[in-house]
């Protein structure tokens, strides 16, 4: 199995894209609602996707896991689109819904974990409790149903990263793991930012988090074993 150094070489000039989309974002730092900040905020997600693409995915059921989280990062880039409109909140977190739905069934429920998940349940029912007397109409039901779907995903994705039990870890489970645990970040803090008190720099930091929890899912796609065999990874001297 190649080194992560060896894999970083081979997939990095794939992710070039995504981190220069990133920085035309920041430089722009479009927020008022257009086709032109949208398209700008989805470009770094859509080259998320041509890389989980150009990475040798195909139909095969040996890429069950690599089409989830493609479907999760298409479903994102809708959300993102969606969320740019004050009045498309609602299905821009639908959209958002879809794509935990889709990490969610990705990561599995091997191994169950329940003290975690039980932890994580209860750090979302503190922030829904917090949040509550600021949501109004739909948003009374749909921040939390988002909040739980968030949280399983970010159980989900920490529970596959197993070091001390005998079990085998790779680095991309420790990847969708972090990935998660950003998602989390970024969703809470956008969470307060509207629905209890404006936080200074709301953008920079959650659009931050959040291209970071991408990255990190994405990047989950990554199949060391298979790369060792169809990549240009560097050979290890004997």
């Amino acid at each position: 199995m190649p080194s992560p150094l060896q894999v970083l070489k081979n997939i990095g000039p794939k992710l070039v894209p995504f981190f220069k989309s990133v920085c035309v974002y920041f430089v722009l730092l479009a927020e008022q609602p257009s086709l032109h900040t949208a398209c700008f905020k989805c470009l770094p997600i859509i080259s998320l996707i041509l890389f989980v693409l150009l990475h040798g995915m195909n139909l095969s059921d040996e890429y069950t896991f690599s089409r989830r989280i493609l479907t999760g990062l298409i479903f994102s880039c809708l959300g993102d689109a969606f969320i740019v409109w004050p009045n498309l909140f609602i299905v821009g977190m639908a959209m958002f819904s879809i794509a935990q739905l889709m990490y969610i069934t990705a990561f599995g429920f091997t191994p169950l974990n329940l003290k975690l998940g039980g932890v994580i349940y209860l750090l979302c029912s503190i922030v829904i409790y917090i949040l509550m007397p600021g949501l109004n109409g739909v948003l009374v039901i749909g921040v939390p149903i988002y909040t739980t779907l968030l949280g399983t995903m970010s159980w989900r994705a920490i529970s596959r990263v197993v070091f001390f039990k005998g079990q085998p870890w790779t680095w991309t489970k420790l990847c969708s793991g972090i990935g998660s645990i950003f998602f989390v970040m970024s969703d809470t803090l956008l969470g307060f930012h509207h629905f209890y008190y404006p936080i200074p720099y709301a953008t920079i930091s959650i659009m931050l988090t959040y291209y970071a929890a991408q990255l990190g899912i994405a990047l989950s796609t990554v199949d060391s074993s298979r790369d060792s065999i169809k990549a240009k990874a560097i050979p290890t001297n004997n």
